[in-house]
């Protein structure tokens, strides 16, 4: 099995025929994703040619998901138009959503995310390289020949450090059933805790690798579930454990307040909770090898 996207999923790719939606569109239907359908307002009938595939265009999400019953969408819409596009989505009925843009306001993404619970309807992102279930379904910007199939989950908020991170387990042979990235902006749709909750339901799943970064108390939350809900080895990898003190990060959540936020708060509560502690990102499979 894995979490949230499989070879059942069938995806429309809004902003298609945009730079980097019509790159990435291309790369996911090579990989294997059922792209169904792609949106761009003003282009409805025209038709994205990519890998051997044929993928209609329409000029509302309703249309697309009336033509084509899509479940899952992905969002490479300019970060002024994509607050709007996440809820047309919602809206037309698609049950996840993956926000790969970067940039959206906070105000935009507050309303945002009230909007999509109350439709219950499940975001990943904004600000995300989206997730891949190796040799099922790819969604978002992962490259997809750095992962292989197996039972680790991976889940992370650091876009590059998610593919270096796989990279190593499948170097070392230790295959993966979802590589999540989560994104790193203040607001987020769905959280650590989400994906551990569902990595600890999935049978195929037998052990999480965690990777997070400076900034916030999301990692602490997720290492209290860890000791509190799962059954299954965790590994965990702060990353910005060298950044010089009062230095702004790359991530608009990767900002510390005084002691609040910091690598050693981060992993003394790993710690402390029993999540396994990786130093730098290649060790990450070595905890994991032996966890197994």
């Amino acid at each position: 099995m894995a979490i949230f996207i499989d070879e059942k999923t069938k995806l429309v790719i809004q902003g298609i025929t945009g730079r980097d939606g019509s790159f990435h569109a291309a790369q996911m239907i090579e990989y294997g994703t059922r792209v169904v359908a792609g949106v761009t307002p003003g282009k409805g009938g025209q038709r994205f040619d990519a890998a051997g595939a044929s993928v209609p265009i329409f000029d509302t999400m309703d249309r697309a998901v009336a033509e084509t019953r899509a479940d899952t969408s992905v969002v490479y819409v300019p970060p002024a138009f994509a607050a709007d596009a996440i809820m047309e989505a919602a809206d037309a009925g698609i049950g996840f959503i993956v926000a790969i843009t970067e940039g959206i306001p906070v105000l935009d993404m507050t309303r945002v995310y009230e909007y999509v619970r109350g439709k219950g309807a499940r975001l990943l992102g904004p600000n995300c390289p989206g997730l891949l279930s190796p040799g099922k379904s790819k969604v978002g910007i992962m490259p997809g020949n750095i992962a292989t199939a197996g039972g680790v989950g991976v889940v992370s908020r650091s876009g590059t450090l998610t593919y270096e991170v796989v990279w190593h387990l499948t170097q070392a042979g230790i295959g993966q059933t979802t590589c999540v990235g989560i994104g790193g902006d203040p607001i987020i749709g769905t959280s650590f805790i989400d994906c551990l909750e569902a990595f600890e339901a999935d049978p195929d799943t037998r052990a999480v690798a965690m990777i997070g970064e400076i900034g916030g108390r999301d990692e602490q939350r997720a290492a209290e579930f860890v000791a509190g809900e799962m059954s299954k080895p965790v590994v965990g990898f702060i990353a910005g454990q060298t950044a010089p003190p009062g230095r702004r990060m790359g991530h608009a959540g990767a900002i510390i307040s005084g002691s609040s936020g910091t690598a050693g708060e981060k992993i003394a509560a790993f710690e402390q909770h029993g999540v396994g502690v990786a130093h730098r990102p290649a060790e990450v499979a070595d905890l994991i090898q032996g966890a197994l």
